[in-house]
């Protein structure tokens, strides 16, 4: 299973078309609907999985954190590639709590070309461009130099 997941980071990082990962869906389909999505997300939201609670956007993807990170800042945009396999998730204004989630923790830094990323409690959050709402099977997985790690409401890492 670490394998399969680890060459679907690949593929999709790699940008490779048409490899036929889920259904006929090429990496570079994967990665720019995740992208468009995560643009359009900017509500954070706490959902039950069998890992616990953990923050998703508004349609249920799970947000990581990467272990690479220092607080406030983005690590991942430094890493050729990375972005495409871990979109940031970007807000063009102040993200909004959903229930469960401490608005107090929520906040933004500047990335590359002018855009705001949303953070949690000092964590840049990210999507996985391989993820389907509710699909937590890719936390804790490691690549680009550090672990991706789902985020609980009290902004601990959860593996």
């Amino acid at each position: 299973m670490r394998r399969t997941r680890r060459l679907l980071i690949a593929a999709t990082a790699a940008g490779t078309a048409g490899c036929g990962l889920l259904a006929g869906t090429s990496a570079v389909s994967l990665a720019t609907q995740s992208s468009a999505r995560a643009a359009s997300a900017t509500k954070v939201e706490l959902r039950h999985t069998r890992l616990g609670s953990i923050l998703t956007t508004s349609s249920g993807l799970p947000l990581y954190l990467f272990t690479r990170d220092r607080r406030d800042e983005d690590s991942c945009a430094k890493v050729r590639g990375c972005l495409r396999a871990w979109p940031a998730l970007e807000t063009s204004s102040q993200p909004s709590a959903g229930p469960g989630v401490k608005a107090s923790l929520l906040s933004t830094i500047r990335i590359s070309g002018g855009a705001r990323q949303v953070t949690y409690d000092g964590h840049a959050l990210y999507t996985f461009a391989g993820d389907t709402p509710g699909d937590v099977s890719y936390v804790g997985e490691d690549g680009f130099g550090g672990d991706w790690d789902a985020v609980s409401a009290s902004g601990a890492a959860v593996k």
